[in-house]
């Protein structure tokens, strides 16, 4: 795990492609695996923000996995996790998100924030086991029922949505705007 470089945005869309392709296996999500993936402009937004990270081989050091994450007070939001589909289920990704808690806490972030599927076990149940939890309605915040309300807009069942917390303080609540 490592701080991405900005020579290496221009694969980060490709290593998206590649993991969405697991959304093929869920029939009414297939159409994801086909969908828009995170432009490179807002991966050089995060390379400058010091908040993207990649995984590879020691052997190969090109990157197969990525995650993005965006700042936004004293919440890092997990915009992206992304790992190529050959490489999954080898901690990458795992190992990515505790990247980013390690930097959000070396920081005196209060949180860790993301929006994923509440039903497919490498969404929501994957966040869990790293200490993330469901949000209920009444603690989302303005910003993530406005991440939400956008997801739905583009074609995201709202009822297979969720926004998941991990706290950083041990009296944080929810979600601060």
């Amino acid at each position: 795990m490592r701080p991405t470089r900005r020579d290496e945005v221009e694969v980060l869309p490709g290593i998206e492609r590649s993991a969405g392709a697991l959304f093929r296996t869920v029939p009414e999500l297939a159409w994801i695996a086909d969908d828009r993936v995170l432009p490179v402009a807002a991966h050089l937004e995060a390379v400058r923000a010091g908040t993207s990270w990649v995984v590879g081989d020691g052997a190969d050091p090109a990157p197969w996995g990525f995650l993005c994450a965006e700042p936004v007070e004293q919440t890092l939001h997990l915009s992206q996790l992304a790992v190529r589909l050959a490489q999954q289920r080898r901690g990458g990704g795992r190992g990515l998100v505790q990247t980013a808690i390690a930097w959000a806490r070396s920081r005196h972030y209060h949180a860790l924030t993301l929006t994923t599927f509440r039903d497919l076990g490498w969404n929501a149940p994957f966040y869990a086991t790293l200490g993330f939890r469901v949000l209920e309605e009444d603690q989302l915040g303005s910003r993530l029922c406005a991440v939400l309300r956008h997801e739905a807009e583009h074609g995201l069942a709202p009822e297979r949505r969720c926004a998941m917390r991990l706290s950083l303080t041990e009296t944080s609540g929810s979600d601060p705007d």
